[in-house]
């Protein structure tokens, strides 16, 4: 099977950049895992999705059916409970897949965007000291079991991190019945949006423990107590600090991991940070042809930029497919300055600059006031003023071609305004 353009993954992500991409009368496929389209949105039932796409408030599944109907009468072929085994770049890339109805296919692309979303950690990667008994799950877990399949895991919860799904079920588990019984964060901060925080939590007077992990787990054979202790500027637990909590349920919403497995065998260069591929701002990695966009790519605070960072992906990849010279690059990499966590892009191709683009960034503290600075030989070339800035929340500046100097290496850095 030969396609211009392989899209893998059929969530909001990769329906968004072949639809983008369908745009030309090239060759789309979409090749996901899933017995259906739609991805991680079929199990998010609650509203707030689609007010920056549709203007209106949406729930999970109801988003991503407006792009599934979208298909219909697009040059593009999807392939349902299938997974990408391994990907080789050769000339173009063959792209090894295999399912129960097709056995073992390969496909040979042009292009490929990878658009495969995320995981999340589990209590291995976070290796909490105590019994391993049955009750302790992540919150994308619980929410699955719950919202597809209708079981509700426990009556008394706790949730261990505040990311956004664990907000989400703080407030889903409570609504069903549960006592939830706190959050904890180890950070000084919430990991989740403000307004998570307020319309999952405080709005249901669930308490919230900053600086706050769990320290030791008790139980035979389901989960019996948790003890949860506060933590150092270190991270260390302070003796005298523990509280004990009797619960049958521990969720997990510790943090996202984008799911790249398949770049093993690809020399493709990766962030230490976003655990995802490096990227310039036409979302290409170093390896031509090789896009990544959505969750895959860098964990995203709304489902509505997924869509719109992957609807660009999705239009470069059609540019890179519809070019029969391709240009060769001059890439130059964004530096981190003062409370600056990670950038999106975070290198620059001048010799493919005629458009103005994005540059997504986070900070690395909570700040009431500031101003972001991109710098470059020196010299500021774009500001951008904040309020209520924090870990969580993702900032943007839209910069030009005309704003730089020269060909040299960018920066940026946030400044606190007293």
């Amino acid at each position: 099977m030969r396609v211009d353009i392989a899209v893998i993954g059929g969530g909001a992500a990769g329906l968004s950049a072949a639809l983008e991409a369908s745009k030309s009368n090239l060759k789309i496929l979409i090749i996901e895992r899933e017995l259906e389209l739609g991805g991680i949105l079929n199990q998010c039932i609650h509203t707030g999705f689609g007010l920056e796409v549709f203007h209106e408030e949406l729930t999970g599944p109801e988003y991503a059916a407006r792009f599934i109907d979208l298909l219909r009468d697009k040059n593009i072929t999807v392939m349902l409970h299938t997974t990408v085994v391994d990907i080789v770049k050769n000339e173009d890339f063959e792209i090894k897949t295999s399912s129960l109805k097709n056995g073992l296919k390969i496909i040979e692309a042009r292009a490929v965007i990878l658009s495969s979303g995320c995981y999340e950690r589990t209590r291995g990667a976070l290796m909490i000291p105590g019994e391993r008994p049955k009750g302790i799950m992540s919150a994308g877990t619980a929410q699955r079991y719950l919202n597809i399949d209708g079981y509700l895991v426990g009556k008394d919860v706790f949730i261990l991190g505040s990311g956004d799904i664990g907000l989400i079920m703080a407030r889903r588990m409570t609504l069903e019945g549960a006592k939830v019984h706190g959050v904890a964060e180890i950070m000084s901060h919430s990991n989740g949006l403000n307004r998570n925080i307020a319309q999952c939590l405080e709005d249901f007077d669930i308490p919230l423990y900053l600086s706050h992990t769990v320290t030791d787990i008790k139980g035979t054979n389901s989960l019996e107590e948790i003890t949860i202790s506060e933590v150092d500027q270190d991270y260390k637990p302070i003796i005298g600090t523990e509280k004990v909590f009797k619960v049958d349920t521990l969720l997990l919403s510790v943090g996202l991991i984008p799911d790249i497995q398949l770049f093993e065998s690809l020399s493709i260069e990766t962030s230490k940070m976003t655990k995802s591929a490096l990227v310039n701002q036409h979302y290409q990695t170093n390896i031509d042809g090789l896009f990544v966009c959505g969750n895959a790519l860098h964990v995203h605070d709304l489902v509505d930029w997924v869509t719109k960072e992957s609807e660009l992906v999705g239009l470069k990849a059609m540019h890179y497919c519809l070019n029969e010279h391709q240009v060769i690059k001059d890439e130059k990499p964004i530096h981190l300055g003062q409370y600056i966590r990670y950038t999106v892009p975070h290198k620059i191709d001048f010799n493919q600059l005629s458009e103005p683009f994005e540059i997504s960034f986070r900070s690395t503290i909570k700040m009431e006031k500031g101003i972001f600075k991109i710098i470059q030989n020196g010299k500021v070339i774009r500001t951008k003023k904040a309020k209520y800035i924090a870990p969580a929340e993702m900032e943007k500046i839209l910069i030009k071609p005309s704003d730089f100097l020269s060909k040299d290496e960018i920066s940026i850095e946030l400044e606190e305004i007293i």
